[in-house]
């Protein structure tokens, strides 16, 4: 059988499971070499919040929108930072997330550097931009790399994956009770770090591992994983999810191997995100290295929260607050499918990576239509790397200001978004492609279906969207000139998106690049005149909205036309009697 159906018929109980409130937790650090402290008194701790399915992420007691950049992996270090603070400056960047390593911190077993935290600390406050740690450890996108020496070469006490036919993988077990021990200590030492020598909260989010999963293989076989797989199914899965007493192959059947290995690496990265929480209880994420939503196949990392299991992850990991996408899939169809997975009332949206060519940067607007609390794009510095063909074949000017104009427009209003999104419903818009986009590795498109085979013949039907906002309707049309009815023939290469919050029944904040968005009567206004009433251009200042000037005649006979320069609107729309 298929889980993914029986999961989804208990989605109520998951969403009980994993909004339990952590604040009666209790975890021994038995064995840990320092006697810590509870942190978690503070009332300034960021947080995540969450209400009637909705989220938003908490900065200094303020809402915060994650205007994120990622760094190449291997810029977790002192000297490397001067090739990363001028990009997240030319991005207007507020969130860096970088990697800090295990084998960076440990060494030596026992013996700890905090040296580059302490750099890295200072620098961040000195340029005003908050900080989300990545923990490489037991997980590197599959492999033990960022491990210690004196782990990853120990074989015996800390074991390998070994595949169904003896072969053993470059991926740690997660039944390795060593391992897991070891990590976890680690990361405690890392919190209590954080607890000790930031007060201010410069770090205001910590990733548990990265990219957990093992490919190769949909499960560890060693023996000590077939003994644990032959036993009974844990009753705490049985109970939320309502499943029969059975082992695993039992209760699971074909989908047995992949579900087993989930379970455990979730529960792992649970006891580690446990215990930092009760040093210091910053937020924590998982990212995933993704499977496609429509055409899975069995090539992705098995055992991380893809889409099928992640019901799974949040009965197994509820310390985890989010799930975080990598996204590099570069088609609409299988991007706006993925910020759909992840958007859930259990699961605030946070693209924690995406790629960096420019034709993700359009996603920013969608992400915030799926409520999304942040967006990251990967590899973003002046190290000397690129991830070609996932990302930009360079980082330049061109690429960080595809990002860079995204993050302009809406570093002035990010708190009010932030406010705003939580209250009132979004919606977002990136423009569909233009030409069927190119496979790239285990980020293979999903074909170049955008628009349905009928609609292909109507003119300009590939480049129009709509939304339904209540009593009015949004379109949305990429490529068209400001004047006039001529149909919309899309960008070059395609860049338009557009975000609109509904702040009343007839009133919306609303915002674009690239596009037009026109606002027409739905179905139950017709045969009511109709008319715009007011569209004032302003911006905020903290939350408060700042009117600049009135929008009329040409600029908005023929639609609201938002070009590549920042505009913020808010639009009143109105029905009148004949």
């Amino acid at each position: 059988m298929k889980l993914a159906p029986r999961l989804s018929l208990y989605f109520a109980i998951v969403v009980i499971t994993s909004v339990t409130s952590l604040a009666g937790c209790s975890h021994s650090a038995a064995g840990a070499k320092t006697a810590f402290r509870s942190g978690n008194n503070d009332a300034s701790l960021p947080r995540v919040q969450s209400e009637n399915g909705r989220h938003r992420f908490i900065v200094d007691n303020k809402p915060f929108l994650i205007l994120g950049a990622q760094t190449n992996n291997s810029a977790n270090y002192s000297a490397a930072l001067a090739d990363v603070w001028p990009v997240v400056e030319k991005m207007q960047a507020n969130t860096l997330s970088i990697p800090v390593a295990w084998e960076q911190i440990e060494p030596q077993e026992g013996q700890f550097d905090f040296s580059f935290l302490d750099t890295l600390i200072a620098e961040a406050a000195a340029h005003n931009v908050r900080l989300n740690l990545l923990w490489f450890a037991t997980w590197k996108n599959n492999a033990p790399h960022y491990a210690p020496s004196w782990v990853k070469l120990d074989n015996q006490r800390f074991p390998r994956v070994i595949t169904k036919d003896g072969k053993m993988l470059n991926s740690l077990s997660p039944l390795g009770k060593e391992t897991l021990a070891a990590d976890k200590r680690a990361f405690m030492q890392l919190m209590s770090y954080l607890r000790d020598n930031d007060p201010a909260h410069r770090v205001i989010m910590v990733q548990v591992e990265n990219e957990v999963g093992t490919y190769g293989s949909k499960r560890d076989f060693s023996a000590m994983a077939n003994t644990q797989f032959n036993a009974q199914v844990p009753a705490k899965l049985r109970e939320a999810m309502n499943l029969p007493a059975g082992s695993w192959q039992q209760v699971f059947q074909e989908d047995a191997d992949e579900f087993f290995h989930a379970w455990h690496i979730a529960t792992y990265v649970e006891e580690i995100a446990q215990a930092g929480k009760q040093i210091k209880n910053l937020p924590m994420n998982v990212n995933v290295a993704l499977r496609n939503p429509f055409t899975p196949g069995d090539g992705y990392s098995m055992g991380g929260p893809t889409d099928n299991v992640i019901d799974l992850w949040k009965i197994a990991a509820p310390s985890i607050d989010m799930i975080s996408p990598d996204i590099y899939f570069r088609d609409f169809k299988t991007v706006a499918r993925v910020l759909e997975l992840y958007s859930r009332p259990d699961n605030p949206l946070f693209v924690a990576e995406i790629g960096n060519a420019e034709g993700y940067a359009r996603y920013f607007f969608q992400t915030l239509g799926e409520q999304g609390i942040g967006f990251a794009p990967f590899g973003m510095d002046y190290t000397d790397y690129a991830n070609f063909p996932l990302g930009a074949k360079a980082v330049n000017d061109e690429v960080i200001n595809a990002f860079a104009e995204n993050y302009r427009l809406f570093a002035p209003m990010a708190e009010a978004w932030a406010a705003l999104s939580y209250k009132h419903p979004v919606w977002g818009f990136a423009e569909p492609d233009s030409e069927k986009s190119e496979d790239v590795w285990n980020a293979k498109g999903s074909g170049d279906d955008t628009a349905s085979d009928n609609e292909k013949d109507k003119e300009g039907a590939r480049f129009t969207q709509t939304a339904d906002l209540g009593k009015w309707n949004a379109e949305v049309t990429y490529g068209r000139e400001m004047f006039w009815i001529n149909p919309p023939t899309g960008n070059d290469p395609a860049s338009g998106g557009a975000a609109i919050i509904k702040l009343s029944e007839n009133e919306f904040l609303v915002t674009a690049f690239r596009a037009r968005v026109t606002f027409v009567p739905s179905d139950e206004l017709k045969g009511t005149p109709t008319m715009i009433e007011r569209v004032e251009e302003g911006h905020f200042e903290g939350q408060k909205w700042v009117f600049e000037r009135v929008w009329n005649g040409d600029q908005t006979d023929w639609g609201l036309n938002f070009t590549s320069r920042p505009h913020v609107l808010k639009v009143k729309m109105a029905t009148y009697r004949r």
